[in-house]
């Protein structure tokens, strides 16, 4: 049976046969031999056919296909005209060697060519990759290297934009982030404390918040120079007219020792620093939530959007969440503790991450196991809604977040909670009702926009009327005459066929009601001069 080699390159699609496989026996030691020698690898394996791709694009498509197992229409095509056909109602008698399995299968559902992938089928190609620029013509010593190197950056280029589309890598180095400015603020504001109580001591007991703490620390420096006339300054930093009068009298009453004005500012610099990282912490976490509420709303909604965002950052994305089961989900985090559990045969942890959640707070003692296997089914469901679901939405996160709240009074109260089929079926109900109400809006803005341009042309015809009006009453040739009484038989007849239905037609009748009495005296006055006419022709008669 003649075997075929498929081999993608950078540059194109090649197509070689092998020859002599009976003497070789297939033995992979004996190809291993000969693929390094050219001459010897020359007379087993041929080029049958080659066709370079159009363009850099064109390569980057046929490169991705490949990639993910499937056949494209240029790579039909190619082995169409470069494969003998088999009679009809025979067997074919040769079979094409690819390198991957997922590209063979798809090749022979689509085409009926019998593919094989196995080790000699790679040592073979593996000896057509190191010669390949030896069985190309006309093919210069550096082409191939450049068009790999290309193809290479637009392929690795183009799978990182995919990735950047996805926008849970932002998530997660958001929440990174956010812990390690935790533990930064908490020891920087511990630091600033130190420091200033050799001078304040008393403040520490007043302020417990870091934040506060750092604030006031910066507006008093010198504890010798506050006074009374601070204190509404105080109050607006405090927030509290006791406490400011608190700061007040244990300044002056203070057993701290005295820091040299160098001391001070270097106190007061670092409590700005202090104040400035707690303030982009604030920052931050509203990115963050922003973040969560377009990616994955659901689990936002259901279980919050810090432990959503460390949930799927273990993960290391939203679909690795999604993929995972929520037996896993419910012991993600808490790896440490199962495996340690499984080697001393002990007790398995009943939850990871998901512990930081406040439904398991909520629950007694006796069922947070069952709330923490109960709320990972629940966050399964929704991330992988999030995932797989194109439309933004967070009605299904609500929901579910109902049907935990519920199962929390079930085990507190005894109440029967609602099931899952009906509590989703009203979950779909409001998706498509939200969806036809923001169908049903579009239209009408685009109408409103249409009445008003029709209404500004409208006006904008009016005043070329009235001038038109303006001009008529004096005509001066009698050619102007006849055309100014074709245009009101004209007009005439048309308001004669409108019909008076609607608000509109009025508004126009009444328009045109007022540019005929504006009209009237000129009619009469061409009416008086027409009789004149006629009755000096009489006389002339």
């Amino acid at each position: 049976m003649a075997l075929y080699l498929l081999y993608e390159s950078a540059s194109g699609y090649a197509l070689f046969s092998a020859y002599g496989l009976d003497e070789i026996g297939q033995n992979t030691e004996a190809v291993q031999s000969s693929v390094t020698d050219l001459t010897r690898f020359t007379k087993v394996v041929k080029l049958e056919a080659f066709t370079p791709f159009d363009s850099a694009l064109d390569a980057l498509n046929q490169c991705s296909s490949v990639s993910e197992g499937q056949m494209t229409d240029g790579l039909r095509n190619f082995l169409e005209a470069s494969i003998p056909k088999p009679k009809e109602g025979k067997k074919p008698k040769y079979s094409l060697g690819v390198a991957e399995p997922k590209l063979g299968s798809h090749i022979h559902e689509e085409t009926k060519i019998p593919c094989q992938s196995n080790e000699f089928v790679n040592e073979l190609l593996r000896g057509v990759r190191l010669h390949f620029d030896k069985f190309i013509e006309n093919l210069k010593s550096g082409d191939l290297e450049k068009a790999q190197l290309g193809l290479g950056h637009s392929y690795s280029r183009a799978k990182v934009k995919f990735n950047v589309n996805r926008v849970d890598n932002m998530v997660i180095q958001a929440i990174f982030l956010l812990d390690t400015l935790d533990k930064d603020v908490n020891s920087f504001s511990m630091r600033v404390r130190e420091w200033y109580s050799w001078h304040f001591p008393e403040l520490v007991k007043v302020i417990n918040d870091n934040y506060l703490y750092a604030k006031v620390a910066k507006f008093i420096e010198d504890k010798s120079q506050l006074s009374e006339e601070q204190i509404p300054e105080l109050t607006d930093i405090v927030g509290d007219e006791d406490k400011a009068k608190e700061i007040v009298e244990a300044a002056k009453a203070s057993m701290g020792q005295d820091l040299s004005p160098i001391d001070l500012i270097n106190v007061k610099q670092f409590a700005q620093r202090v104040i400035d990282l707690a303030e982009y912490r604030k920052t931050l976490y509203d990115y963050l939530v922003a973040k969560m509420n377009d990616i994955a709303p659901n689990l936002a909604a259901l279980i919050g959007e810090v432990v959503g965002a460390r949930l799927i950052s273990h993960a290391g994305s939203l679909t690795n969440l999604a993929k995972c089961p929520s037996s896993t989900l419910q012991i993600l985090g808490a790896e440490k503790a199962l495996f340690r559990a499984l080697k001393t045969r002990g007790n398995t942890p009943k939850y990871g991450l998901i512990f930081h959640s406040s439904f398991i707070g909520r629950a007694s003692a006796r069922n947070k196991g069952r709330m923490a296997r109960y709320l990972a089914n629940k966050c399964s469901i929704a991330s992988r809604i999030d995932c797989f679901l194109e439309k933004n939405t967070n009605a299904f996160g609500e929901k579910l977040r109902e049907q935990v709240e519920e199962r929390l009074d079930f085990y507190d109260k005894g109440v029967a909670p609602r099931k899952n089929i009906d509590v989703m079926k009203s979950a779909l109900e409001n998706v498509i009702k939200n969806d036809s109400e923001m169908d049903v809006d579009e239209p009408s803005t685009k109408k409103s926009k249409k009445r008003k341009s029709k209404a500004e042309a409208m006006e904008e015809d009016t005043p070329v009327a009235d001038a038109n009006g303006d001009a008529s009453e004096e005509p001066k040739t009698e050619k102007k005459k006849k055309k100014k009484d074709k245009k009101k038989h004209e007009e005439e007849n048309v308001e004669d066929a409108v019909p008076v239905d609607d608000g509109t037609a009025k508004k126009k009748k009444k328009k045109k009601s007022k540019d005929e009495d504006v009209e009237a005296p000129v009619a009469a006055s061409e009416g008086k001069k027409k009789k004149k006419k006629k009755s000096k022709g009489e006389d002339d008669e």
